[in-house]
């Protein structure tokens, strides 16, 4: 009993450090207004904050994983933590924006050791029965930072200066190391394994070669011939990559593990899900503030329904996967991801909260029927010493499919406004975004502006979801991929974690 409490009790651990780094990656939205105005930051500079997050996280996941595997995996979640709750500090009192986004970098290399690390440990410390659950409470701390990030960070920035929305990181990070070190065993992978240097620098310059293009085809356009350019370089790397992997000794990524129908598909479902969910992110916050009207504290409390969504999805695949097998539960996730999102397109400027408050509510649904049986297919497909690199390699597919759901629904979505704002003849002002348009409009009191503004964004936001839905569509026939069954070759208790560790 007690070791089944420990074992409990390390998953609680795990949780609060994914929630702070949930929470920095949404808490940061709301400050932007303040920082342009406090620090003088510039439309630049505001997308630095966030790039240099995503950039260094990009480029670290993969090694990350793989030191951890060699040198102890609790050892470097324990450093990272303790990065991150430096880092937290260090934006908190900025005072140039060179600063900040110096301080995001450290915490975006922070948050690159935490993340596949956390995952590793749930494989290892899980067996294949108490597995799915754990990845559930997973999966719904990272989600629990969409809603609480705008809730937290809206009330902090009407009481106190802009530094507190990283401040609530510290109390997290302080009981997650304590959690840590108390609860969470050591655990390693091969030690014997010498680091690939060449695969370590392929795989860095290539996902942030692809990451950054994406970002900057998202600010550009799809068609922006320097965007391209750069996502193809990065995908040059990458393949270059897997060429030397085949060839390297001791390869940084396991290619092996692509022939485990198990691994990939759940990998590639994970990424198709987080396409669907971050462009959907992507969206509801603009048109709760431009077409609703609402502050930061009030958008996060529309984004609620997500996250209850989620857990009661969740709830119910970890009982139906055991029953019917995970493909039919993620297939049918996905296919609740797209009447969901296909509904929510009929969205209007004139549309009840009610009505998109079912249909968030079942794109919620789909997505705990999706990505806990997507995660545990493919991390059940990885020995306890390679779980490091492997649950880095799966965090990296998801951030790149996150970047790209982002860009290219963003993209979609601009351009339908935009088409709008033309066809209408307003101001070029007012095509840099909806809330410029609607800035401009009530500068100028002009009602007729306003409404065109409102409708010309709904119309872009229903092209949009309508491109999301097609995706998660498509991922109901990737789902086939999935074996009936999620089996792992041989569950591994905490005791024999703690046998293999010398402890």
């Amino acid at each position: 009993m007690a070791t089944s409490k420990a074992r409990w009790f390390a998953l609680a651990a795990l949780a609060f450090c994914t929630l702070a780094v949930g929470l920095d990656g949404t808490v940061l939205s709301v400050a932007l207004p303040t920082l342009a105005h406090d620090l003088g930051a510039t439309t630049g500079d505001l997308q630095w904050f966030t790039n240099s997050y995503l950039l260094v996280l990009a480029a670290v996941l993969l090694p990350a994983g793989m030191l951890g595997d060699r040198y102890g995996r609790k050892r470097f979640l324990l450093g990272a933590l303790a990065l991150f709750g430096a880092a937290s500090a260090w934006c908190a009192w900025a005072d140039s924006t060179g600063q900040l986004i110096a301080a995001r970098a450290v915490l975006g290399l922070a948050s690159a050791v935490i993340m596949p690390l956390i995952g590793a440990v749930l494989t290892v410390v899980f067996d294949e029965r108490t597995r799915p659950r754990a990845l559930t409470i997973w999966v719904t701390a990272n989600a629990l930072g969409i809603p609480l990030g705008p809730l937290l960070g809206g009330w902090l920035l009407d009481h106190f200066w802009w530094g507190s929305v990283f401040l609530i990181n510290l109390p997290i990070v302080a009981f997650g190391l304590l959690a840590v070190t108390a609860w969470v065993p050591e655990s390693h992978g091969d030690r014997t394994r010498r680091v690939d240097l060449p695969g370590v620098i392929l795989s860095a310059a290539g996902l942030v070669a692809v990451t950054y293009g994406i970002i900057e085809a998202g600010d550009h356009g799809l068609d922006d011939p320097a965007s391209l350019l750069t996502v193809a370089g990065g995908v040059l790397a990458l393949i270059a990559l897997a060429i030397w992997q085949r060839r390297a000794k001791e390869p940084l990524i396991d290619l092996e593990l692509f022939r485990s129908r198990g691994f990939t598909g759940g990998a590639v479902l994970a990424t198709v899900a987080s396409f669907g969910f971050f462009g959907l992110l992507f969206a509801l916050p603009q048109f709760f503030q431009a077409v609703g009207g609402q502050d930061a504290f009030g958008t996060g409390l529309r984004l609620l329904p997500v996250i209850g969504g989620l857990l009661v999805g969740a709830r119910l695949a970890d009982r139906l996967v055991t029953r019917i097998g995970a493909r039919i539960v993620v297939g049918a996730g996905l296919a609740l991801m797209a009447a969901a999102l296909f509904a929510g397109a009929r969205t209007g400027v004139d549309t009840g909260y009610g009505y998109v408050a079912a249909w968030v509510t079942v794109a919620g649904l789909g997505l705990g029927f999706t990505i806990p049986p997507s995660m545990n297919a493919a991390l059940a497909a990885l020995t306890p010493e390679r779980s490091g690199v492997g649950s880095g390699l799966i965090q990296a597919m998801r951030q790149v499919g996150s970047a790209i759901g982002v860009a290219v629904l963003g993209t979609v979505l601009n351009a339908g406004y935009r088409d709008g704002i033309d066809a209408a003849g307003l101001p070029a002002a007012a095509r840099d975004s909806a809330a410029s348009g609607v800035a401009l409009a009530q500068r100028s009191g002009d009602p007729g502006m306003l409404d065109v503004v409102r409708h010309a964004f709904t119309h872009g936001m229903a092209v949009a979801l309508v491109t999301t839905g097609a995706v998660a569509a498509a991922g109901v026939l990737l789902a086939l991929i999935l074996p009936r069954h999620v089996r792992r070759p041989a569950p591994t208790s905490p005791e024999t974690v703690l046998a293999e560790s010398g402890v």
